[in-house]
């Protein structure tokens, strides 16, 4: 019998794969003749760290959106609401990735940090509400560990913190900031059960 949440599952995957495709699109083809084509692909080097970056972010999250729909077993109106917030968010992503790049080592590049940062932070406030809901609506199947519940919450709470640390990091270092991300990536990217044990938890990118 098909799951109850395939559809959503389904529109969700197509929604990450359009997301990851558009961030090569921002990855302009240099003009002919109007300079060496070999400097003008090197001085392009923004783009390509803001795009490789990037994809792996989206990637994570979509690793982790998976996880998390392995346990949600059922849906409600709500649940298909605080998805598509959450999807708004993975399909934003593009844009401040370009502004990033395209700004990176001018006056702007600040602005553009914080532009970026801020779109993971609201990310991951989408995915803490799709979570908390999901748990208070019972949406969970029958084999799904309640009693990882907590450690699954404190790990989406470390998700919110850790961003708001990101964000603040802007007006210290860009750099910094940028790999404070890089390393809640990786945080995210690890398996679960390394973390709060076997076939219990989720993550949030």
């Amino acid at each position: 019998m098909e799951k109850e949440t395939a559809r959503i599952e389904a529109f969700s995957d197509g929604v990450f794969a359009i997301a990851t495709t558009l961030l090569i699109l921002e990855i302009k083809v240099p003009s002919p003749g109007t300079a060496d084509l070999g400097r003008q692909l090197l001085r392009q080097w923004p783009s390509y760290v803001a795009y490789v970056i990037s994809f792996a972010f989206i990637g994570i999250m979509w690793i982790n959106h998976h996880r998390l729909f392995t346990h949600i077993k059922r849906f409600d109106h709500l649940l298909m609401v605080f998805n598509l917030l959450l999807l708004l968010g993975i399909t934003w992503v593009p844009y401040p990735t370009a502004v990033l790049a395209q700004h990176w080592g001018y006056s702007g590049q600040k602005a553009a940090a914080l532009l970026y940062q801020g779109t993971y932070f609201v990310i991951a406030v989408f995915f803490n509400i799709l979570w908390r809901h999901a748990n208070r609506a019972h949406l969970f199947g029958q084999d799904f560990d309640s009693s990882a519940t907590e450690r699954i919450s404190k790990r989406y709470a470390v998700g919110l913190i850790s961003y708001l640390i990101c964000i603040a990091l802007v007006w210290v270092s860009v750099p910094a900031s940028l790999l404070g991300n890089v390393a809640l990536a990786v945080f995210f990217a690890v398996p679960p059960k390394f973390v709060i044990g076997r076939g219990t938890g989720e993550g949030n990118g």
